[in-house]
């Protein structure tokens, strides 16, 4: 998202606008052109809210943890109800964890509601609910009928994978006699069985039994993403990297784990779009597509994949002259992968965005008079603003001078392309690389809101406004710049 749509989300929201309220939430919830904050979401969401955005009580529900609402439960506890109501038992969890943590000051009303919620989230399979469900006194009915569950839950956390297999594997493979040998439909199944029937397949996955793909199988049909990317790996006998595994006998079925592995990926697994990029491309694959492998790319790389984020800025970067800001988009995914370690991202940021020396002009620029700033600042702010750029970002005389300030800004660097106005200017990006450095821009953005950059504006040309600066100069005792400029 541009920056000059998060202010104007931000303006609206601080107007009390419920709308700008709540996408400005999203926009932090998710990292969308800012950089990803959850607390501060969770002030914008729980504005909306608190305006009547039903919305807005299903995002915090969905995504904001009982660690972050404990501060400000009680404010909280209505929009994690209403959440409830709506069918979210992630919401039921949060509200019976911000209930039980303080009984005494809740109503009866509140307490009940709050045990429903504990109990629809542990059917639901979140473990945290269930081991809860398990230490509350007095639990009877379905509640004493869970206590095993909880037990299997522990041993699976412990990493007593033994134990686990050792009580799990009598209520698994009562599921698989259950399903269908003549390939009809598969049984229905509850969460808790299905996410039994994905660890028992994890931990048989080493031995390769019949018993690991057959539990794998089932639970991938009952919607676990974690045994639907492990199908379609098997199915492709590739691994979660993508290479070619020599150790599974028998011809890989692409087709097959093409449709699983999309399955996953829709849940939100980074590694089955990435392996499906790898398998778009193979030559032996009958539906091999390029374009579509890509898409498979971003898509990992959207959510998070470090090797895809890596591999879609090189291949932006070695494509830049197929696109117009293709430079600027291998800069973002170079620098999303950069800051998951990767080296080689860092190495080639420096190729792509290197930071540009200070020079005579930089020295000057990032040492003025204090007070013929102040005096700049009031009589002409634009110029005022475009030194500052010049300052933070190391800009040649000419850069500063005729750079569009509101196409430059890209959200994670600025682009500097002169060249239209200026015969010598080359088009170059400079990352925004600090808090600091946003904080400039975002304060010259706002002067030059409603102002026109271009050579017809009130900036006037390139000679005016080289004449202005000449002016504001000669104010200063630095004959070593006059001759510079002179030149």
């Amino acid at each position: 998202m541009a920056n000059r749509e998060i202010l104007g989300l931000i303006k609206g929201a601080r107007a009390g606008d419920v709308s700008c309220q709540l996408a400005l939430g999203r926009v932090y919830l998710f990292g969308h052109g800012v950089p990803k904050s959850v607390p501060t979401a969770l002030h914008w969401l729980a504005r909306a809210a608190q305006d009547g955005s039903e919305e807005a009580c299903l995002l915090i529900g969905t995504h904001v943890p009982f660690e972050l609402a404990q501060a400000g439960a009680r404010a909280l506890i209505p929009y994690y109800e209403q959440a409830f109501d709506a069918g979210l038992a992630q919401a039921g969890l949060v509200l019976a964890q911000l209930v039980l943590a303080d009984c005494a000051s809740h109503g009866e009303a509140i307490r009940a509601k709050a045990r429903l919620g504990l109990e629809a989230a542990a059917r639901a399979g979140l473990p945290d609910a269930q081991w809860l469900l398990s230490r509350q006194d007095g639990a009877q009915g379905p509640v004493a009928q869970r206590g095993g569950e909880a037990w299997l839950e522990q041993a699976w956390l412990s990493g007593d994978q033994a134990g686990f297999l050792t009580h799990a594997m009598p209520l698994a493979r009562e599921l698989l006699q259950r399903q269908p040998v003549n390939g009809a439909r598969s049984i229905a199944l509850t969460p808790a069985q299905v996410l039994l029937l994905s660890r028992c397949a994890q931990a048989l996955a080493p031995t390769g039994c019949t018993e690991s793909w057959q539990c794998c199988e089932l639970a991938a049909h009952g919607g676990d993403r974690a045994a639907q990317l492990e199908l379609g790996l098997g199915y492709a006998r590739m691994d979660a990297h993508g290479r070619k595994l020599a150790a599974r006998n028998g011809a890989a079925n692409f087709k097959r784990a093409v449709r699983w592995l999309t399955q996953a990926g829709e849940q939100g697994l980074a590694e089955a779009w990435f392996v499906l990029s790898r398998i778009y491309t193979k030559p032996e694959f009958s539906q091999r597509n390029v374009v579509e492998a890509h898409c498979c790319l971003e898509r990992a790389a959207d959510l998070g994949h470090g090797p895809a984020q890596l591999e879609c800025g090189m291949h932006a970067w070695r494509n830049r002259r197929d696109g117009v800001n293709s430079d600027v988009r291998a800069a973002y995914w170079l620098l999303q992968a950069q800051s998951q370690g990767s080296g080689e991202a860092e190495a080639v940021l420096a190729k792509i965005a290197p930071r540009a020396e200070p020079g005579d002009w930089g020295q000057f620029a990032s040492a003025p008079n204090a007070a013929l700033k102040r005096d700049l600042d009031l009589s002409q702010p634009l110029l005022a603003g475009r030194l500052a750029l010049a300052r933070c970002f190391h800009l040649t005389r000419a850069e500063a001078l005729l750079l569009d300030i509101h196409a430059a800004d890209q959200g994670h660097c600025l682009l500097i392309d002169i060249s239209a106005a200026h015969g010598r200017g080359k088009r170059r990006l400079a990352l925004i690389g600090s808090a600091q450095e946003r904080q400039v821009l975002d304060q010259v953005l706002r002067t030059f809101e409603r102002v026109d950059c271009g050579l017809d504006g009130p900036e006037g040309n390139y000679r005016q406004r080289l004449y202005r600066l000449k002016c504001y100069l000669a104010e200063l005792d630095a004959p070593q710049e006059q001759e510079a400029l002179a030149a």
